[in-house]
């Protein structure tokens, strides 16, 4: 059976809190600042999900998490967080050719005074 063009799966990562070097400004530069970032990849599915159906047919969640924790290389500074989010998007289509798109949204929590949510989202699709 051949899924339809309406059907997908999505796996998400939601509010991962990650110290980064990132920054342009000089009071960003030396400490690592908090971010919290979420991931959403879409994948390509399965015809359809029985019990069984093996691990193989979706992705591991926890890969997803490591794309934007321990797989984030350390001691790097990250100008922008836009290339914070291009690193996590890379790691995860190098972890998985069913991966099809991979939407990365950061806040930079230092930058919140009331809870307001500042920062970016990117999406890529597979190239």
């Amino acid at each position: 059976m051949q899924t339809g063009f309406d059907d997908f799966l999505t796996l998400e990562v939601n509010n991962l809190h990650v110290d980064v070097l990132t920054g342009i400004y000089s009071e960003e530069t030396h400490l690592p600042q908090p971010l919290r970032i979420s991931i959403r990849a879409r994948l390509r599915i399965a015809d359809h999900y029985e019990p069984d159906t093996a691990l193989g047919q979706s992705k591991n969640y926890m890969d997803l998490k490591h794309a934007a924790s321990t797989a984030l290389p350390q001691g790097v500074h990250f100008t922008l967080i836009e290339a914070v989010a291009d690193h996590i998007i890379d790691t995860i289509f190098l972890q998985d050719d069913k991966v099809s798109h991979v939407e990365v949204k950061i806040v930079k929590l230092a930058l919140s005074e009331r809870g307001e949510e500042i920062g970016i989202t990117l999406g890529r699709g597979r190239k």
